[in-house]
């Protein structure tokens, strides 16, 4: 490759030289004497030699290009290319001053003179010159002064949350619900400029228990342990293909310094108590990791009401159902991991990492009255009382193993390896009241997501502007979900198998080979390409245990091609222009293919459908970021068309109540999911940050979409459209004070959702945090309340058709105020001994999950009716056993 470089090098040279005909001479020069200029020089007797090191690790860099300025007419005559030890020679230069000048792909350029050569001629050693790092990189802003919130890059923006002080003893969730672009609910799911389908990624790699819940797995990462939070609403064809509205990257904070040093952090709240140890050694080659993080929640409280009518499908029989129920929830979340790290040269190393997660949350339902009125006449007809308990519990284990070779500074082989299990225990128990209990229902929900995965990476600059990147990935997942009902018979007490819902296991076996190129170029004048394409293809085997739901058949395989470009245009005083434009491929998760059917609620029921088939989706972005002063303001555009849409899709069945005495027959809700015909959104986001007088950091941003849906059904009974505008906004602000104390608020709402069928409704929330540091800032404690003026959060939902209406409320009373204390000991400082490597990871960032939990706060299933969530991003038809 050196020599590839080189005559790239030289070859640009010479074509400078000699001009459009070939120079004077119409032969190239000779690699000892490569011109840079039109302008010729006489050869003369003069040798300039040197060495090029990067700045930070003192290690040669190959290939970085020198070149001999003339310092009376200001332009090249001269250069060279350093060779694998970073030294570089210039021989048969003229007598002259010149200047010398230094440039490499990812540094600084350095210039270095006066240099001057004699008549005499002779060695000129300039020693070893360092190149700094840049910190404006491939068409990368960054903005400066004290360390703001919002970072720019090409296809991505940056969250800084280690700023935030509010979060201190929360999760993700708290940092998520402030990351411009994003919008968070009340149960943790997440949203990227209206759409759920968003692929999350922990330190670029993936993990099944994301695959399984988004919300869940924000719930198992401490808030003060996130370093920063990437939103890439354009990603590069490296990426995999998954996620129509783009990825999130939540980067976690990293140990890179020598020594031993151990972290404690605790807290404790009306609502919550956490407890954090992170401990770090490194010592030469070799460094480890060893943490553990700890939550429990309780006391979380609320309510919820729900007005339904349903009608058959010849508009007769219609009934009125109403319910009412109080909540609880309580759960405790965690995480173990292991880290390891090794330079086996100083050119290669290898990186390993386990971690095993767990979360256990119980959801409770109390006193879920129901009583149903057949229409017009408004006549009662049966009603019953039932307490649900929920539990879903999971285990997730993770391993990695990373091998890098870094031949030169962004030239790197990179071979990755993957394994990820999620075992999920998804039950609920129902029994049903008047002064005992006097039958009841159960329904087991085991299921396990298990993928390997293997990735090749490589990444080679073709000159200092240019950076090409290729590779490829194979997935390969099995997915198994197995579902069991019981009921409880009124007189002996004996549990016995359901025979009217039958018992059966769903195995989903998904491979995915794919492969893909970019390449990457920065001019002169700043404007910086980053294009390419991938093609994935996708192998599907499905199968039940049984036939007694039917066969499923054949579902045909497929194959995608997923191209994008992002184009950036950098000016004065930190001026970023960009345009984007990317297709997403979206895969169904099992939360949307999952059979088992969620029966907890009698008249509100979901079920999954294993037959969906992948949603395409085109994105086109137009985004403009400058620095005012103080301010630095953001303002992008965005259009998505996604085909093939998955969302929820409600309609009417037959059920007969679970009432002993009397079990009439009536009519309930089924959700269930299908391919509509299509979904558009179109909006801006705005957001601005601000700095005064280095201390004072205040921020905020407004984002507004409109959305368009339509299933393209033949039947009016079940055809719908919907659109509307969606708002939702937020406002933060940080103040420094003397003797380092911190103080921070934030608040935030976000607008009515626009489904299908109907819409969600809106919600707002708050914090107040003050920190203050101690011993060398090794030491701090913290006070942070949350929604701590008491008043419940109400969440109202509507959904209509021509068969049927809903209308339901939640409320959330989560006031809730925590003391949170950290402290460090042990020794830290940097090894200078070892190389800086980035770290490389996989990213399975390939298939659609609601990001919901099915529950408020972590619940699977909840005997109430669910609030809808945003459009493509609907509650689970069964509790979700993880990806396929």
């Amino acid at each position: 490759m050196k020599k590839i470089l080189s005559v790239l090098t030289l070859a640009s040279y010479s074509a400078l030289a000699q001009g459009p005909a070939g120079g004077a001479s119409g032969t190239p020069p000779q690699p000892a004497q490569a011109v840079l200029s039109g302008t010729s020089t006489a050869a003369g007797s003069g040798k300039i030699t040197g060495t090029v090191v990067d700045a930070a690790t003192k290690k040669p860099v190959p290939f970085a290009t020198v070149a001999l300025i003339n310092t009376a007419t200001g332009k090249p005559v001269d250069g060279a290319s350093c060779d694998d030890n970073g030294k570089f020679n210039i021989s048969q230069v003229a007598a002259g001053t010149y200047q010398l000048q230094v440039s490499f792909l990812g540094y600084k350029t350095v210039e270095r003179g006066p240099v001057v050569v004699t008549e005499r001629g002779g060695t000129l050693n300039q020693g070893t010159i360092e190149l700094g790092a840049t910190t404006q990189q491939l068409g990368e802003v960054v903005v400066q002064g004290q360390k703001q919130l919002i970072e720019e890059k090409v296809d991505r923006l940056i969250y800084n949350a280690d700023q935030d002080v509010t979060a201190k003893g929360g999760d993700a969730t708290d940092i998520m619900r402030k990351v411009p672009l994003l919008a968070v609910d009340l149960d943790g799911n997440v949203t990227l400029r209206g759409s759920s389908n968003v692929t999350v990624l922990i330190n670029n790699k993936p993990s099944t228990i994301v695959a399984s819940s988004v919300a869940d797995a924000l719930k198992q990462i401490p808030a003060d342990l996130i370093q920063t939070v990437e939103v890439i609403t354009s990603p590069s064809a490296k990426y995999d293909a998954e996620g129509s509205a783009g990825i999130i990257n939540i980067v976690t904070k990293k140990n890179t310094l020598a020594g031993k040093t151990l972290n404690v952090d605790v807290g404790a709240g009306n609502r919550g108590a956490s407890l954090n140890l992170n401990g770090n050694y490194r010592k030469g080659k070799m460094g480890f990791n060893l943490g553990g993080f700890g939550r429990s929640q309780y006391n979380v409280r609320g309510s919820f009401s729900n007005d339904q009518t349903t009608a058959g499908t010849t508009n007769t029989n219609s009934l009125n159902t109403i319910q009412t129920a109080d909540t609880r929830n309580r759960g405790l979340f965690g995480n173990y991991q292991l880290g390891w790290d090794y330079d086996i040269t100083e050119k290669s190393s290898l990186t390993a990492n386990i971690r095993y997660g767990v979360r256990n949350n119980i959801t409770n339902q109390d006193n879920l009255i129901t009583k149903t009125f057949l229409l017009p006449t408004n006549t009662y007809q049966s009603g019953n009382i039932r307490d649900v308990q929920t539990k879903d519990l999971s285990g997730t284990v993770d391993a990695n193993l990373t091998y890098t070779y870094t031949y030169a500074p962004q030239k790197e082989l990179s071979i990755l390896g993957l394994y990820s299990r999620n075992n999920r225990t998804n039950n609920f128990v129902a029994d049903l009241l008047t002064n005992d209990i006097l039958s009841g229902q159960r329904n087991n929900n085991e299921s396990y997501n298990q993928e390997s995965t293997i990735q090749i990476d490589y990444s080679t600059p073709l000159q200092k502007n240019q950076l090409l990147e290729f590779g490829g990935k194979g997935i390969f997942r099995q997915v198994n979900s197995d579902y069991n009902y019981y009921q409880t018979q009124r007189a002996t007490g004996i549990e016995q198998v359901d025979a009217s819902r039958l018992s059966n296991s769903l195995n989903y076996d998904q491979n995915i080979t794919a492969g893909y190129l970019t390449y990457t170029y920065t001019s002169k004048t700043k404007y910086t390409l980053k294009a390419g394409a991938r093609y994935e293809y996708t192998f599907i085997d499905a199968r039940f245990s049984n036939n007694s739901e039917g066969s499923l058949g054949t579902i045909p395989n497929y194959g995608k091609l997923i191209p994008s470009v992002n184009l950036s245009k950098s000016f004065e005083k930190g001026q970023t222009l960009k345009l984007a434009y990317n297709r997403r491929l979206q895969r169904p998760g099992i939360q949307f293919l999952n059979p088992n059917t969620n029966f907890a609620n009698p008249t509100n029921i979901t079920t999954g459908n294993p037959y969906l088939a992948p949603e395409l989706t085109d994105n086109v972005e137009l985004g403009f970021s400058t620095q005012l002063k103080a301010f630095y303001i953001n303002a992008s555009v965005f259009g998505r068309r996604t085909n093939n849409s998955i969302t929820s899709v409600r309609d009417t069945f037959s059920v007969r109540s679970n009432d002993p005495v009397n079990p009439v027959l009536q009519q309930g809700i089924r959700t269930s999911y299908q391919n509509i015909g299509r979904e558009d959104n179109y909006g801006i986001n705005l957001f601005t940050n601000a700095t005064f007088f280095s201390k004072w950091q205040i921020g905020g941003g407004i984002d507004l979409y409109y959305a368009d849906l339509t299933n393209n059904v033949a039947n009016s009974i079940y055809r719908a459209s919907n659109s509307g505008w969606v708002i939702s906004g937020r406002l933060n602000s940080s103040l420094t004070l003397p003797n380092d104390w911190t103080i921070q608020a934030f608040g935030g709402a976000r607008g009515r959702q626009v489904q299908l069928q109907g819409y969600q409704g809106t919600f707002a929330f708050y914090n107040l945090g003050i920190r203050k540091q101690f011993n060398e800032k090794r030491g701090s404690i913290g006070l942070s309340g949350e929604n701590f003026a008491n008043f419940p959060f109400v969440v109202r939902s509507e959904l209509t058709s021509p068969i049927l209406s809903q209308k339901t409320k939640t409320s959330f009373y989560n006031a809730g105020v925590r003391i949170n204390f950290s402290y460090r000991i042990g020794k830290i400082g940097v090894d200078q001994q070892q190389p800086r490597r980035r770290r490389r990871s996989i990213e399975n960032d390939d298939v659609k999950g609601d990001g919901d939990n099915g529950g408020s706060e972590g619940g699977g299933q909840q005997a109430t009716p669910a609030p809808a969530a945003p459009q493509g991003g609907a509650r689970p038809g069964g509790r979700p056993g993880g990806r396929p």
